[in-house]
């Protein structure tokens, strides 16, 4: 009998310092921004053979969060979530599903608030 199973790797609270937003000061000066990820992906090789090779590697999918937080200034994150679902699973034939949480710290807004966060579900068919 086969059996499917899947992995999940979850990321939290990865922090990045970067320049997105509406506001012309927030392009300026920057803010902080959190990011969570569930990666979903079968580990079944990796685990037989304990072998980071196989794995869905977290350093090298932190890494690749930065490159997109830390590069090219967007209004939206939602268009950040997507560009970091998009990313991972080109980088990533062996990942099945994602989920993504952005949030942006300190939202310049005229209310008391902690944060803004969106999430973005992708799945391979």
């Amino acid at each position: 009998m086969k059996v499917n199973e899947l992995t999940r790797l979850t990321i939290k609270n990865a922090e990045f310092y970067s320049y997105h937003g509406v506001k012309n000061e927030e392009r300026k000066l920057g803010g902080k921004f959190q990011v969570d990820l569930d990666l979903y992906y079968d580990a079944s090789n990796a685990i037989e053979n304990d072998n980071v090779k196989a794995a869905l590697n977290y350093e090298q999918v932190i890494h690749y969060i930065g490159e997109i937080i830390n590069g090219d200034a967007y209004r939206l994150i939602e268009t950040i979530a997507h560009k970091i679902l998009t990313s991972l699973f080109i980088r990533f034939p062996i990942l099945i599903k994602a989920t993504v949480r952005v949030r942006k710290m300190n939202v310049p807004v005229e209310r008391f608030l902690d944060y803004v966060e969106v999430e973005q579900y992708m799945s391979r068919e």
